[in-house]
């Protein structure tokens, strides 16, 4: 038999509201035998994977979650493109999986009408199961397939159980084929989103077909969750509920640093010790510098942001496959909507002190997309940890340990308190003249549908986790590892007679340092500074191990008191606190800019933020030199 290919392998799209159990099944179904891509032209993710059946092997895409097919949302009009077949990379699907939470069968039902009305081969796959029948539901299958004329199948999605039914179903489907949907152009049942007495009656009349089928099949709901409304009567309360919003964000914000330190360490002993095999293994010359220095030290500075990053998404899907996560947006949009943004950016900001580029991932939680334009372009104001290599050099060489509140406060760490508030100021004030000016409009609505709590299964988030990191090292790895390669080649050029590299000063980076020099001049830096700044687009902390090679400083580090005595000979006090006002507001990251490209599907936005940022940094050097 000849191996399938995309064209000849069947498509089969899994359609469902958010929380209905539609991602599960999809995991269950494919395992790792999947991949994620954005869908063009937008930043929604395709989550698109393989299942292999007794007739053959079937592509089956996960589409985002949706309430309906009138496509208010983002969300909304991708599936509904996906399918209509009005996507070049993805064809019209052979056949549809719908899931439906069974605990909440009448709303979860709606989309019923609007699926079979596509004329696809559909499956509807009646999910928690086994919350339905531990809480006392009840329902008869066969007469709600007989009545809505389609195949219906109950499972626990969750434990696997279940699931022959859906298995034969796409061995049916993979024995058809799919070759012949690659130029199908469907139309999804249109469903207005204006208040025109027609669409009210059309709706009303949808509502009573489900709660007449619902009825006729005998549906009996399950009783109230108890224990989820013994939870919510705490973390929804008015005082114990922030309280225990703020002790879990702690959490989450501490283990970032905390939990993830050892695997930063290890990996970085890792690429330092597999250099170092690499370079013994290479003889001298340009070739091993390149790759010991240039492409090794370029992966090692991704893979290192890798531990925050599963720690970070860990978490996330801890939250949100438990439930919580809804209750911590709705907990959050009190304060977060006073500058305009919803309270699912409270998260993905929050992890922003550790790292910029797992939080512009993560805002992918926010779901009106002005909302998650602007949580994107305010996270990197967040002072990272990237940032404080720098911090601790300059505050350390010019700021005097004094007292302020006895032991409790001196002066040097105030200064670093008063960076981090300094960003934070930035990003609130950012967010407010967003919402106003570029991403302006009528205020988005937060409605939040609050799930039962569940356990989240381990199957279920190590996928996310092999998810996430396959997604965080293809798009931060290749662009930040380009820049890197691009900087050390600065460095090695122009050879000398004997083939050495040329003295830093005398080298294409050191001379682009010259170059902008007169631009960094009214804020009291010369061309030494002007190399860091361009070295540290890389990644903020190169700027340490710049000036250390600047200086002739050997393994210069944040503590070198040498590096230290020498700052001070050619910066005084306005000068370094215009520096770290610079450090505060500048994009100095390329994996930044390089997610973000990728998260808004193009440069516009990301050089805007580059842009503002650095004009920021500029202003604010500029006057902290002249104050001070």
């Amino acid at each position: 038999m000849a191996p399938s290919t995309p064209a000849t392998r069947p498509l089969v799209a899994l359609v469902g509201a958010p929380n209905s159990g539609k991602s599960t099944l999809f995991n269950h179904l494919t395992g790792l035998r999947q991949k994620v891509a954005n869908y063009p032209g937008v930043t929604v993710e395709k989550h698109l994977g393989r299942v292999r059946t007794p007739a053959g092997e079937l592509d089956l895409v996960d589409l985002p979650g949706v309430n309906g097919l009138s496509a208010r949302t983002l969300d909304e009009r991708v599936t509904r493109d996906v399918l209509e077949g009005r996507f070049d990379e993805l064809r019209a699907p052979d056949a549809l999986v719908l899931t439906v939470d069974c605990t909440r069968l009448e709303p979860q039902l709606m989309l019923v009408e609007p699926i079979l009305a596509l004329g696809v081969p559909t499956l509807i796959v009646l999910t928690m199961a086994d919350e339905f029948g531990g809480r006392g539901g009840t329902l008869h299958d066969e007469r709600l397939a007989n009545r809505l004329g389609v195949r219906v199948a109950r499972v626990n999605a969750r434990a696997g159980e279940g699931l022959d039914p859906v298995h034969d179903f796409l061995a049916e489907i993979a024995a058809r084929g799919g070759a012949g949907n690659s130029d199908v152009r469907r139309e999804a049942p249109s469903e207005p989103a204006g208040r025109k007495l027609p669409v009210v009656d059309a709706f009303a009349a949808r509502r009573r077909a489900v709660r007449e089928a619902g009825e006729e099949a005998g549906y009996t709901p399950p009783s109230p969750d108890r224990l989820t409304r013994r939870i919510d009567s705490i973390v929804l309360h008015r005082v114990w509920g922030p309280l225990a919003f703020l002790a879990i964000t702690v959490l989450v914000f501490q283990s970032i640093f905390t939990w993830a330190i050892p695997f930063m360490d290890g990996t970085e002993a890792f690429i330092a010790t597999t250099g170092e095999w690499i370079g013994a293994a290479l003889p001298d010359g340009w070739v091993r510098d390149l790759v010991v220095d240039g492409v090794w030290a370029g992966v090692g500075s991704v893979i290192v942001f890798l531990p925050q990053i599963l720690i970070l998404f860990l978490f996330l899907g801890v939250l949100e496959d438990s439930g919580y996560m809804a209750r911590a947006a709705v907990i959050a949009d009190r304060s977060m909507a006073r500058v305009g943004l919803q309270g699912r950016a409270f998260l993905p900001l929050l992890s922003a002190y550790a790292c910029a580029v797992p939080a512009i991932l993560a805002a992918r939680t926010v779901e009106d997309e002005r909302d998650r334009l602007a949580t994107i372009f305010i996270a990197p104001f967040m002072t990272c940890s990237a940032r404080l290599p720098v911090y601790a050099l300059l505050i350390a060489a010019f700021i005097p340990e004094r007292s302020l509140l006895g032991p409790l406060l001196g002066t040097r760490a105030a200064t670093l308190l008063g960076l981090y508030a300094l960003g934070a100021l930035a990003a609130v004030a950012t967010a407010f003249l967003l919402k106003r000016t570029l991403l302006r409009g009528a205020p988005s609505s937060f409605l939040m549908e609050l799930p039962p709590y569940r356990l989240p299964t381990a199957r279920s988030l190590l996928l996310r986790l092999h998810d996430r990191a396959r997604v965080f090292l293809k798009r931060a790895g290749t662009i930040i590892l380009g820049v890197t390669i691009a900087l050390w080649i600065l460095t090695q050029v122009p050879r000398g007679v004997d083939g050495t590299a040329p003295p830093l000063d005398d080298s294409a980076l050191g001379r682009a340092g010259q170059v902008v020099e007169p631009l960094i001049e009214p804020l009291g830096y010369d061309w030494k500074i002007g190399v860091g700044l361009i070295s540290s687009l890389a990644a903020r902390e190169v700027i340490v191990g710049t000036l250390g090679t600047i200086y002739g400083v050997e393994d210069a580090d944040e503590s070198s008191l040498t590096l230290q005595d020498n700052l001070r000979q050619d910066l005084d006090l306005g000068s370094a606190v215009g520096l770290l006002v610079f450090f505060v507001f500048a994009l100095q990251c390329m994996s930044t800019v390089a997610v973000m490209r990728r998260e808004t599907a193009g440069w516009t936005w990301p050089l805007l933020q580059f842009g503002y940022m650095l004009a920021l940094a500029w202003v604010g050097a500029w006057v902290a030199n002249a104050v001070l």
